[in-house]
């Protein structure tokens, strides 16, 4: 009987933060960036969304004549990995040229949606 007081006590004390816990918002839009009128030549592409397990993912690509020369993120999940790995793959894309980037480490799941979505653009720009 002596332990079970304690038992008890630390299982409610275990499952309280459980009961509490709120998963944070799973998508959050870029902010809004105020666009210049386009430059002859410069062609701006969405790529397609790419649903996650973390959640959408949708690139917009300009291009100045055949040339990958800005990558912005429309939709992406709100998640530290999504936030820190956007940047390198923007630009390793712009370094590429092309969707061919390599898989930033511990955000396997936003490169391969990123990677989707770049490669839908570029597709929709060829076409």
């Amino acid at each position: 009987m002596k332990r079970a007081l304690p038992v008890l006590v630390l299982t409610v004390a275990g499952l309280v933060p459980v009961w509490r816990y709120a998963p944070s918002p799973e998508v959050s839009a870029a902010p809004p960036v105020p666009t210049a009128p386009a430059r002859p030549g410069t062609e701006v592409v969405a790529g397609s969304t790419v649903s996650t397990e973390r959640g959408p993912i949708q690139v917009e690509v300009t291009f100045e004549g055949d040339t990958i020369s800005a990558v912005r993120m429309l939709r992406q999940p709100h998640h530290p990995q999504t936030t820190d790995s956007v940047p390198v793959l923007i630009e390793e894309t712009l370094r590429a040229q092309s969707a061919d980037v390599d898989t930033v480490s511990g955000a396997t799941l936003t490169s391969d949606g990123y990677r989707e979505s770049l490669q839908a653009a570029l597709d929709a720009k060829g076409a």
